[in-house]
């Protein structure tokens, strides 16, 4: 009877051992899974996060070239005014 019930014991705890086992493949499974959705979002992020440097670039470049222009622009108006306010002082002198 001793040996009925020690092979009774062995078997249940195989059983709980291929149990366990059998989670555990069932977890490492879920992990890939995971791992692979998250490789997925990285790729996906990097894609995104490169795309916005190159436009942040582009409109830097291009705010650069606004400002130059707005600079030329107001400085044009400050010479003219600079040098009308020259002629009409020479043409008072006349």
């Amino acid at each position: 009877m001793q040996a009925l019930d020690a092979l009774e014991s062995a078997v249940e705890r195989r059983r709980e051992a291929d149990r366990d086992e059998d989670e555990l493949a069932s977890r490492i499974q879920a992990l890939g899974a995971d791992r692979s959705r998250l490789a997925d979002e990285l790729d996906g992020s990097l894609v995104k996060s490169r795309k916005l440097e190159r436009v942040n670039r582009e409109i830097a470049e291009r705010l650069d070239g606004a400002i130059e222009t707005i600079r030329a622009v107001l400085g044009g108006a400050e010479n003219s005014e600079a040098g009308g306010e020259d002629d009409e002082a020479g043409e008072d002198d006349e």
